[in-house]
């Protein structure tokens, strides 16, 4: 309709026909005034078709006309490359292909299968911008086309920068398999899509369709049945897509990706700075885009150190930048996925970069959005669909560390200050108050969560208090320091004053004395003296039992204990003189250990205030014991459980739990150095119970190296095998100690 006319000079035609200023046209049709411009003046490439079909309805064009615009566009496209028909071999490989090999082989199972299929089998190959996608088709074609003589094709279907229109896709297939132009002008457009299925139906052909952008770009090009194979490679998982294979793609495992950086560099020079190379790889986030940008740049400058490189990169707020290698930008391939997010996604990737945490919930997003959680998990669907976002098997979110720098950059180039900060302000307070809410299930005067209380996560039971704590654990643990730094106070108190019970099951974490450290200075900066007595108890537990850091927690006691003196609250002063026993007892010094349990002791007796009395006593007996004095030991434990048995005990719930298995431990030990073994080998059993019903792993591994230990001296060695096998398989929840004797026992036990 329009001749040989560019698209400029045909679009510049239309609107002056309509009398329309380019500012009208811009306001009918959503495209700026600027694109508009450039596009008749020739400046900028032909857009994309969405932005056609926009133009084409601000001018209010007919059928006839919208499709000779539509017509105008694909014309002024520059041709893209197929591979001829016949056997060639589509684009070359990379040389230097490295790893994959699970992927490869899957691949080549496929292909093996496929002249036995009644299907033809489809591999949709997805991932994040730059993981290797087309890098691995093309190694796998290149691997396989001898296994297809009908011929080899590959087609970029630029589905992120100007998509290939799937009629110009069919036509450029048809005519590499070598139909013929007199042919093909028989056929309407459904007839050469019916056509091409055929064909490749009745043959055996390797097709990849590179780069698709969603799955109406390529739905006509797969064909039903056949012995054909085809490869579709997308930033996008194409979900909509039925009866097809899919293989996701990541980062690159550490160890692959030190051997591409080593092909790239040669073995010598990666060799001789073997530790800065490792840490290239790390920097890179293992992504093969930047890892090849990162490997050619060090390549180009070979005068410099990779130590060099590792120092530029190490900058996060320069990463990006610095991976660039001649027209190759790691920053630009996220770009192209970004400027394709509606407003709404492209928010919430923004967003997600402030999460401090390795992965995350639909939950981060609705709190950082301030949208309802079903809202906020269709969107970031929408960025796993568009390759910008990770899901996982567990229904969590993933996203990578250069996305995710790449993503904070947009966020303080796009967003107000103001804008941000309420942002994360939002997160931070989410996940204290869950963190807080949470960990009042196991506090006596807490429980389960108030009727008021309404939360992005479900907080029905202890146990979902327990696994939302642990799984959230980096990124509340990066809020609460967050918090600390800002002067909030009052939520950093709080927050942790509900950890004190769920703490001791889950000892060896490994950032307790931290926790309860930033929570003691809080209520120095609040002046608050009950709370610096708490915190600095718990401090001094964390720092004894966690970080074996006894003499200071010995110091934390004390001076929790001035501070409990000064509040005139006798249940902080009797837990003072707990740990300061406790953290004695790791010293070795029993009678300091007889001393202070037994204050506390007597101060929770005349007092009347019994919260930590059994463990006081716990104590007292423990050095009663380690004295010589096995009997009065027993006698001391004994009471504890008279008092947890008793029906006005004051202590209830978990906590009576807690002290209950620790009693039945003590119990058990006591009566190993009275050499009764039968009556310690059952309470150790008791023992193991509880705490492994509490959860209490440490405790559990702990009790069953004592029992396995009676077992030996009654002569059971088949069940104290088993039991030290146990300890064995608890791994890093048991103490390193217990592992330890574990491993000797069973080593003294095989050699008898």
């Amino acid at each position: 309709m329009y001749g040989e006319k560019s698209f400029g000079a045909v679009l510049r035609g239309l609107r002056q026909r309509g009398r329309l200023t380019m500012e009208e046209l811009a306001e009918a049709s959503g495209v700026s005034v600027r694109a508009i411009g450039d596009m008749e003046r020739g400046r900028s490439r032909v857009p994309q078709r969405r932005t056609v079909v926009a133009l084409a309805e601000g001018l209010g064009l007919v059928d006839a006309e919208r499709e000779a615009l539509l017509a105008a566009a694909r014309a002024a496209r520059p041709t893209r490359a197929v591979a001829v028909a016949g056997t060639v071999v589509p684009p070359r490989s990379v040389g230097d292909f490295t790893g994959r090999g699970e992927e490869l082989a899957l691949l080549r199972k496929a292909a093996e299968r496929a002249p036995a299929d009644r299907e033809v089998p489809v591999w949709v190959v997805s991932g994040p911008p730059g993981c290797g996608k087309t890098t691995l088709a093309l190694k796998a074609a290149a691997d396989l086309a001898e296994g297809f003589p009908d011929g080899c094709f590959v087609v970029d279907l630029h589905g992120v920068d100007g998509p290939v229109d799937t009629g110009e896709a069919v036509l450029k297939l048809l005519k590499a398999l070598g139909v013929s132009d007199r042919r093909l002008a028989q056929e309407d457009p459904r007839g050469r899509a019916g056509l091409l299925r055929a064909l490749l139906g009745d043959r055996r052909c390797l097709v990849v369709l590179d780069n698709a952008r969603d799955e109406g770009q390529v739905r006509e090009l797969l064909p039903a049945a056949g012995r054909s194979l085809v490869l579709v490679t997308s930033r996008r998982p194409l979900t909509g897509l039925e009866d097809v294979d899919r293989l996701a793609l990541s980062e690159m495992a550490q160890e692959e990706a030190v051997d591409l950086l080593r092909r790239i560099l040669g073995a010598e020079r990666a060799d001789a700075e073997a530790e800065a190379v490792a840490r290239v790889a790390e920097l890179c986030g293992r992504l093969p885009l930047a890892l090849r940008v990162a490997g050619n740049w060090l390549t180009v400058r070979s005068g410099w150190t990779v130590g060099h490189l590792v120092r530029r990169l190490a900058d996060e707020e320069r990463r990006l930048g610095a991976l660039a290698a001649g027209d190759v930008r790691v920053e630009a391939a996220f770009e192209l996925s970004y400027r394709q997010l509606t407003g709404q996604a492209a928010r919430m990737l923004r967003s997600l970069s402030l999460v401090a945490g390795p992965d995350m919930t639909a939950a981060y997003g609705a709190a950082l959005t301030a949208t309802d959680l079903f809202e906020a998990e269709d969107v970031m669907e929408e960025l796993v669909e568009a390759g910008l976002l990770q899901a996982t098997f567990t229904g969590r979110y993933q996203l990578h560390d250069l996305l995710r720098l790449f993503a904070r950059a947009r966020l303080y180039r796009e967003e107000e200050p103001g804008e941000r900060e309420a942002a994360e302000d939002r997160l931070r307070t989410w996940l204290l108050e869950t963190a807080t809410v949470a960990g009042r299930w196991y506090k006596p005067a807490y429980g389960a969560p108030p009727p008021s209380w309404q939360g992005l996560v479900p907080l029905e039971s202890a146990e979902e208090a327990r696994d939302w704590l642990r799984s959230e654990a980096p990124s509340w643990l990066a809020a609460l320091r967050a918090a600390a730094g800002r002067g909030e106070h009052t939520q950093v108190v709080e927050t942790v004053h509900a950890m004190e019970w769920f703490c001791d099951l889950w000892v060896h974490w490994g950032h307790w004395p931290e926790v309860f450290g930033l929570a003691a200075e809080s209520a120095a900066a609040l002046d608050d003296p009950y709370m610096r007595a708490f915190h600095l108890n718990c401090q001094s537990w964390a720092l004894n039992a966690c970080d074996q850091r006894h003499r200071e927690a010995v110091e934390r006691a004390e001076e929790g204990l001035e501070h409990a003196r000064r509040a005139q609250d006798v249940h902080q002063q009797v837990s003072a003189l707990m740990h300061t026993a406790s953290a004695y007892w790791q010293l070795g010094d029993v009678r300091k250990v007889a001393e202070r349990a037994f204050a506390a002791m007597a101060l929770a007796e005349n007092t009347g205030h019994y919260e930590s009395w059994p463990q006081a006593v716990r104590l007292y007996g423990g050095a009663l014991r380690l004295l010589g004095r096995a009997g009065e030991a027993l006698t001391e434990h004994e009471r504890i459980v008279a008092f947890l048995d008793a029906p006005d005990c004051p202590v209830t719930g978990h906590i009576a739990d807690i002290f209950r298995a620790h009693t039945m431990q003590a119990i058990g030990q006591d009566y190993a150095e009275l050499g009764r073994w039968r009556e310690a080998a059952d309470h150790f059993r008791d023992a193991q119970v509880r705490s492994g019903a509490i959860g209490i792993s440490h405790r559990e591994g702990e009790t069953l190296r004592h029992l396995a230990e009676a077992l030996i001296e009654l002569g059971e060695t088949e069940e104290a095998r088993y039991c030290l096998r146990q300890v064995l398989s608890l791994g890093d929840l048991a103490d390193g100690k217990d592992l330890k004797t574990a491993r000797e026992l069973l080593d003294a036990l095989a050699a008898r």
